[in-house]
């Protein structure tokens, strides 16, 4: 399947466990490679960030690797 990546803008992040993460906000991509190396998630307002890496912003850096859904939420399989 292909998806525009501003469709993936704003999408509900979760875990393959049913935590959400929060939305997608933007992607990182390697500029010599093109592809997208990271997911950036503006985390929900419940959720403890302190176990993620985060850009100055605040967002999640989330691999893209990891992403292993897309319909009506993005799942992401973190370990």
């Amino acid at each position: 399947m292909k998806k525009f990546v501003s469709e993936m803008r704003g999408k509900t992040v979760m875990t393959t466990d049913g935590l959400i993460l929060g939305m997608i906000d933007n992607f990182v991509v390697d500029t010599d490679t093109g592809q997208i190396q990271h997911v950036l998630v503006v985390p929900a307002e419940d959720l403890e960030v302190r176990g993620y890496q985060t850009d100055a912003q605040g967002r999640l850096i989330i691999p893209f690797k990891s992403m292993r859904a897309v319909k009506d939420v993005v799942v992401m399989e973190l370990r």
